[in-house]
């Protein structure tokens, strides 16, 4: 089938290899490993997360601990059942919070964290999307370079021009139908996380301070030596 001859014709391993090759050294060369692991960590999550029903899950969890608290006391919000890690977390520092900076504090710390950590996986990404029509730009300079040495065979000037329209093809397809789509849902999932997990918070805080602040300081008993 013409097609699939066509597409057999744009098929050439060594020209991917120097592309993908390329352009994974150079990035990696420009970011930690930590930052490399949770990039490609991201991508199981990146087709199946769903952050309206995350915060949707968070939502409800919020509420149920809000009716416990003013029922009883924020000691029981670590007793609400959720899925989600986050809101598990949040509960558990509510439950034993003995301040209210002592939580703003964490919750503070632990966005920041999310953010960064985030951040890293969206900036590994937008550096292949950069890397990658480079590394094809070098692909194709190699490729006209062993064109021109062999121009007195013929045979072997068809392979070399391949090798040079090739990587730049490849390297644009990398950068913008994977790496660059990668980085930009990954930074829309990310916004979308911080806001419902910076709203959940922000409803625990309001809990933490109507108990904590309301409640009367309890003195300390000095220990004589």
């Amino acid at each position: 089938m013409p097609v699939l001859d066509t597409l057999a014709q744009l098929a050439d391993p060594l020209a991917l290899l120097l592309v993908i090759a390329g352009t994974l050294l150079v990035s990696l060369s420009r970011c930690d490993r930590a930052g490399a692991g949770r990039a490609f960590a991201a991508l199981g999550p990146l087709f199946r997360a769903d952050p309206e029903a995350d915060e949707f899950a968070a939502m409800r969890a919020v509420r149920q601990i809000e009716r416990i608290a003013e029922a009883r006391s924020i000691a029981g919000a670590d007793r609400i059942p959720t899925a989600l890690q986050f809101v598990q977390r949040a509960a558990r520092r509510l439950a034993s919070a003995e301040s209210v900076p002592a939580f703003a504090r964490w919750a503070g710390e632990e966005l920041e964290d999310r953010r960064r950590r985030h951040g890293a996986a969206i900036d590994f990404w937008t550096m292949v999307a950069e890397t990658a029509p480079a590394m094809g730009m070098i692909g194709t300079i190699l490729g006209l370079v062993a064109m021109f040495a062999q121009m007195d065979d013929a045979g072997a000037i068809g392979p070399a021009m391949a090798l040079a329209m090739l990587t730049t093809l490849y390297g644009i397809l990398l950068a913008n139908l994977i790496a660059l789509p990668i980085a930009r849902r990954l930074d829309r999932l990310s916004a979308h996380e911080l806001a419902w997990q910076r709203r959940a918070l922000d409803h625990l805080e309001t809990l933490a301070m109507a108990e904590l602040d309301a409640a009367p300081a309890v003195p300390r008993l000095r220990v004589m030596p």
